[in-house]
Parts: C-alpha cells; structure tokens; sequence
C-alpha cells in the first residue's frame, strides 16, 4: 500500500495552519500569552517538518533551520527589554527579505508570462519594501539615525511617488502581458523586473525616512502587517498552505493593531505616513512657566499620605529598567493602604503593547493596568500621579493649545490630578520632539534623575 506523501504533508500544513491560529488567540490574553507564543512556535517547527517532503537535500535545510534558530536564540536570549522595538524591526525586516528573494528566485519559473508573474512582482515590491523600511525604523529606534531636515523628507516624498509610479508602469506592463493585451519580450520584462528589486528597496527608505519618531510604534506595526502579506504571497508562490495562512494571519492581525494605533492617536494613517509631526508647519513653541524641583525624601511624604496614586510609565522606564524596582514600590504603596494602578497608553515607549511586556516581566498584575479612556474620568480623584518617563502621552498640549503638532491626539490627562510627580533625566521633549506643558503646571513636581535610582529612594524610604 502506497503513501500519499503530498496528501499527508497537506495534512500536517493543515495541522500547523490550526496551530497558528490557536496559538494566536491565546495571545489575546494575558494569563495565557506565553503559551500562545509556544504553540504558535511549535506550529511553525511542523510546518518546517513536513516540508521536507519535497526537499532534494534535507540535511542542508535542517542545516540551514539549526543556524537560523541558533542565531536568533542568542539574539532573544542576550536582547535587552529596552532593545525589544529595535529587534521587532529587524525581525519584520528579514521576514520581507525572505519574501524578497523567494519571489526573486522563482522570477524564472514564471517568466513564461502568466498571472503569477504579476504575484511575483509584487512579493518582491512588498519585502523590499519591508526589509528596508524596517532597517530605517531599527536605526530611529536605535537612535542611530536621529531625525531629518524638511529638504529631506521632501526629497522622498517625491522619491516614493516616482518609485511607485515606476510600481505602476512596471506593473500595468507584466499585466499587460498575462493576459494578452500585448505581449511584451521576456528581455524587457527581466530588465523591467531588475529595476523592481532595486526600486522596492528605496521605495522602503523614501516611505520610513519622513516619518517622525513619535510614529515608530505605527509604523513598526504596519511593517509586520506588510511581512505577512508578503509571505502570503510568497506562499501562494510555492502553493505552500501553511506559509499562506501565517502570512494572513500576520498580515491582519497588524493591519487591526495598526488602525487600533492610529485611532488612539485620533489620526488617519495618511496623516500619520505622508504628514506625520515633522511637517504639521507648526512647532510645539516656548513654554512659560517655573520648574519645580523635588527630592526623593520630599515625594516619600507625599506617596507615603496619598490614598489613590496612579503610576503612568513610558520609554524612561524602559531605558532605566526601572520596572522591577517600579513593582516593589507598588507594593509597598499597597501595604501603605494605598490604591495603586497603573495608566497604559496605547503607544506609549517604542512598539506597541512595549509598557505592558516591562510591567509583564516585573510579575505587575494586569488587573492593575488601565488605559486612557478608564482613567481620564476619574483623573480628578487621583491624589498623585508618578510619571516614570513619559512625555508625549501625557503631553496636555494635545487638549489645551490647538496649534501643537500633537493636538487632537488622546493622551491620559495627568495633569487633572491633585499632584502629578515627573521622574526624568532632564527637561528635554519627548521623541516627537514636541515640549511639555505639564513640566510647567502649578501641581507638578520634578524628580530629576535616574528612574530606577530616584524609585530605589523611595522604596528604601518606605522600608526605613
């Protein structure tokens, strides 16, 4: 009796498609996240398995597979917390590059001209795309690459819409060709396939370079979503089930958190990719107003008489890896009697969901987490408020002065409390470079300093 070996691998890519979305779904949740990841996981390890079914030469796969997952193991194993955006970047980007040259790869195949050459295509537009744009976004993240002048974000503004213009021309001709219209020579198609693999990557650094800091967790977002669809369209290309299910899983699932982003920054994605903070036309202006100074004795008295203190935490927390020494001073608070909570904002640090991994990681019950809309009505009952690092969602330019680059976008209106407390390093504005008003206000205190040291003065306090 013979075996099927198609029909059983099939089978196993049905098996790891049912995996994927399980795995998925269990990520919806908190308490149940973890062992998402790990299904989900062990969903991509079948699909790797009954994939070498058709392979001529497994032990140079498995070879292949061993190193890719030793070099990513070392990655995840040594990444900081605070390096977790940088390293989603990377990972998006070289998710669109194995895209990008399968696509290329199978250019031969279909070069008979058929409609899967216009799939081919526009795989290889999508990762490139992707990959490059999501190195550019790794080096904002990193800091390596700063900012851009206006000339600049001008200049690839118009680079972006003469490469998608190129996109068009190149990809009305391929269809042109497919179906009959008029069939062009296999030598032009190559040549005009060739300027596609260039102009994808550039297309990818014109589309990311504009886009102001403030942004990179959208941004990253739709990254991923584009990653998807690209290996969905890769998979179609290998008529590989399993690769075709991931890539739309990834590919909607960042698209809704995309949206789900740009609606809590009460923005439109063109706004946001073709307008973005740097080119509103107007600046954040000079603010008015006297610093208030405190020390780390004189905020114990004030947490120590609170009864209601909300803690809203952003990148600050992050680069001081101040959660752990955040969540011990939670509990002290609540021996102390006092009602602790914490105020999450949607694109609060670098990436989304990036406050919720750190307070994650540090054991902080997500009962205990609280977004704009939960909090902002009773903001006015909150005795003290401790900002650790955060600027730009807790910026109340976005309500009161309709002429900031951030106005109109929700943030979680601290500066209602009866005491707000600042912990940062410095007067500088937050990474959309807008300037904050709440420094100034009458009930805020700042807590200069590191995070994780001015936290560790109040923990030690609490214990003395």
């Amino acid at each position: 009796m013979s075996v099927d070996l198609n029909f059983l691998q099939q089978i196993g890519y049905v098996f790891s498609a049912m995996l994927f979305i399980y795995g998925l779904k269990m990520l919806g949740k908190e308490d149940t996240a973890v062992k998402g990841n790990v299904i989900s996981a062990l969903g991509m390890l079948l699909a790797l398995l009954v994939t070498f079914g058709n392979i001529l030469n497994p032990v140079l796969i498995f070879s292949a597979i061993l190193t890719g997952g030793v070099i990513g193991s070392i990655f995840a194993i040594k990444v900081k917390m605070t390096s977790i955006p940088e390293m989603v970047a990377l990972f998006n980007g070289f998710g669109g590059l194995s895209s990008f040259f399968l696509a290329w790869s199978e250019f031969n195949t279909y070069a008979s001209v058929s409609v899967i050459l216009f799939v081919t295509c526009l795989t290889v537009f999508i990762g490139g795309v992707t990959f490059s744009g999501s190195l550019i976004a790794y080096f904002k993240l990193s800091e390596i690459f700063k900012g851009s002048s206006k000339t600049l974000n001008t200049i690839s503004r118009w680079l972006l819409i003469v490469f998608l213009g190129y996109l068009a021309i190149a990809m009305l001709q391929v269809i042109s060709s497919s179906f009959g219209f008029f069939v062009f020579d296999f030598e032009i198609i190559k040549i005009v396939f060739l300027g596609l693999l260039v102009i994808s990557l550039l297309s990818g650094l014109a589309f990311v370079l504009p886009i102001g800091g403030g942004d990179m967790p959208v941004v990253i977002s739709l990254l991923n979503s584009l990653s998807g669809i690209a290996a969905a369209m890769a998979g179609i290309l290998l008529s590989n089930t399993a690769l075709i299910v991931a890539g739309c899983l990834v590919g909607a699932s960042g698209l809704i958190l995309t949206l789900i982003m740009a609606k809590s920054m009460n923005r439109t994605l063109f706004n946001i990719f073709f307008v973005g903070f740097s080119d509103t036309g107007v600046s954040g202006g000079e603010v008015e107003g006297e610093v208030k100074p405190i020390s780390a004795e004189d905020t114990f008295l004030i947490l120590e008489a609170a009864s209601s203190i909300l803690v809203v935490p952003g990148y600050g927390m992050a680069v001081a890896q101040a959660q752990h020494v955040v969540k011990e001073l939670g509990d002290l608070l609540e021996e102390n009697n006092a009602e602790i909570s914490y105020g999450i904002h949607p694109v609060a640090g670098r990436m989304p969901g990036h406050m919720n991994v750190l307070l994650a990681e540090a054991n902080v019950s997500y009962d205990n987490l609280f977004e704009p809309k939960d909090l902002n009505p009773r903001m006015e009952t909150v005795d003290v408020v401790l900002v650790i690092g955060a600027n730009d969602v807790v910026n109340p330019s976005a309500t009161e002065q309709p002429g900031s680059p951030i106005y109109g976008m929700p943030i979680i209106e601290v500066h209602k409390a009866k005491t707000v407390v600042v912990l940062k390093r410095s007067m500088s504005s937050g990474f959309a470079g807008v300037q904050n008003p709440l420094f100034f206000k009458e009930n805020t205190r700042m807590l200069f300093g590191d995070a994780k040291e001015s936290i560790s003065k109040l923990v030690a306090e609490f214990k003395e």
